[in-house]
């Protein structure tokens, strides 16, 4: 009877139609990874129980699953689900909301809400995200950003992937109101920051001026570790329902966390003064937002456990990866720096056949709101747009950079790893002969 691996091997070779030799060198490379699980499953148990204390403190009932219409006045599912990410967050108070249509507009709430004309706002982990850039004003039509309404922002470059602090301090004037960070790599070149190397940068700011306020941008980023930023001295946090905390069942939202009265001022602005939390219907979300809460610890561990896999066969065959495989982790993100588009649009194709939903789709680069450059992106999830799910997607310009993130379960990242590989194989994109089996086997 042949062995269980057998089966396996036959069901992607027969139903999938991989080449052999692909899959072979994948679970080589995929050996390799797995002492790097046990932390990472540490990680997981450790985030489960933080997120279910949460709710049994909160003493969270079927009740509260209910709904009902108009304002939202009782809606009491809607105040349990975010008295639970204030748990969850150890933070004063929370906004999470269905209303809120991306982890954009999260952070662009967040901005907006705290920030008054001649403030000024410092991105002191460079050049944020493309689509804050616009939010901003520093690109794109200034109608309706901060820069229109009186902000005034400057960037501070990270050095070494770093903060540097004391040129952050030296910018720091005395219209400064905000300094924000973006925890996640994004569209860019380096790793996501970790909870400790934001730590030592909110220590020494506070330190030098106590009033700053300290944003987080932490999309991404959730349960990666055994603490988050707002842990260690952030001040206000924001993210979406359908990248990490929705654990692939949030239908959308996002949410802010941090001090109650920054927290209040951005509840003003997503409803209106005076009524601000009190407002604002959830549409039966409760259940599938919190559900979704329960499951992330469990579905991001299973995404990070892709993410090394893409890393490891990536780096093998002779890309640039970021982060490297002995890098620390912080966000879902593998980067693999590919040199063309041709390779970036293949290996998103790949990924994007591998999808449980839209898999006959064919990805194709498209002037994306909010986007500087056309932008590909595999994405056929259960939920539209959903990146804590099995996706990728990438700007078209140099050096052509793909950025993998997401799976519900590391079988089904394996899968998207195994079509990517492939399909770049067969688009000439790889030589097939880099899939050096022999040699790793005699090693």
């Amino acid at each position: 009877m042949k062995s269980t691996k057998e089966f396996t091997k036959n069901i992607l070779c027969k139903q999938y139609e991989l080449d052999r030799k692909v899959i072979d060198f994948v679970e080589q490379k995929e050996r390799l990874i797995l002492d790097y699980f046990l932390e990472i499953d540490n990680i997981k148990e450790y985030n489960q129980y933080k997120v279910l204390n949460a709710m049994q403190k909160s003493r969270l009932s079927s009740t509260d699953f209910n709904w009902t219409t108009g304002y939202g006045y009782g809606d009491i599912g809607r105040d349990k689900v975010e008295e639970i990410y204030a748990k969850v967050f150890n933070t004063e108070d929370a906004l999470v909301r269905p209303s809120i249509a991306s982890g954009t507009h999260a952070i662009t709430l967040t901005l907006s809400g705290i920030l008054r004309p001649n403030d000024e706002l410092i991105s002191i982990t460079g050049a944020p995200y493309d689509t804050l850039q616009k939010v901003i004003g520093v690109k794109g039509d200034l109608s309706g950003t901060l820069i229109e309404y009186g902000i005034t922002y400057k960037e501070v470059p990270l050095v070494d992937n770093l903060i540097n602090i004391d040129e952050v301090i030296k910018n720091i004037s005395q219209n400064t109101k905000m300094l924000m960070i973006q925890r996640s790599t994004g569209y860019s070149d380096r790793r996501a920051l970790t909870v400790e190397e934001i730590q030592e940068a909110i220590s020494q700011i506070k330190e030098y001026n106590s009033d700053i306020i300290v944003m987080v941008d932490n999309c991404y980023g959730e349960f990666l570790d055994y603490l988050e930023p707002t842990d260690v001295g952030a001040d206000i946090m924001a993210g979406s329902l359908i990248k990490n905390p929705g654990g692939g069942v949030a239908l959308s939202g996002g949410y802010i966390v941090g001090k109650s009265n920054l927290v209040e001022l951005i509840a003003n602005r997503l409803t209106a003064p005076g009524l601000g939390k009190d407002c604002g219907l959830t549409f039966g979300t409760t259940r599938s937002t919190l559900q979704g809460l329960f499951l992330a610890p469990h579905v991001v561990s299973e995404a990070v456990k892709g993410a090394l896999l893409v890393a490891i066969v990536y780096k093998e065959l002779g890309f640039e990866i970021v982060p490297n495989l002995k890098d620390k982790r912080s966000d879902i993100i593998q980067a693999i720096k590919f040199n063309t588009p041709e390779r970036v649009v293949e290996f998103c194709k790949g990924i994007q056949s591998a999808s449980a939903v839209d898999s006959y789709i064919i990805p194709e680069a498209w002037e994306m709101p909010g986007y500087e450059d056309k932008v590909i992106m595999a994405a056929g999830g259960f939920i539209d747009g959903s990146s804590i799910e099995l996706s990728a997607d990438g700007p078209m310009r140099e050096p052509y950079f793909a950025y993998y993130q997401g799976g519900l379960t590391y079988e089904h990242c394996k899968l998207g790893v195994l079509k990517s590989l492939d399909n770049l194989i067969r688009g000439g994109l790889i030589h097939k002969n880099k899939l050096n089996i022999e040699k790793f086997k005699a090693e």
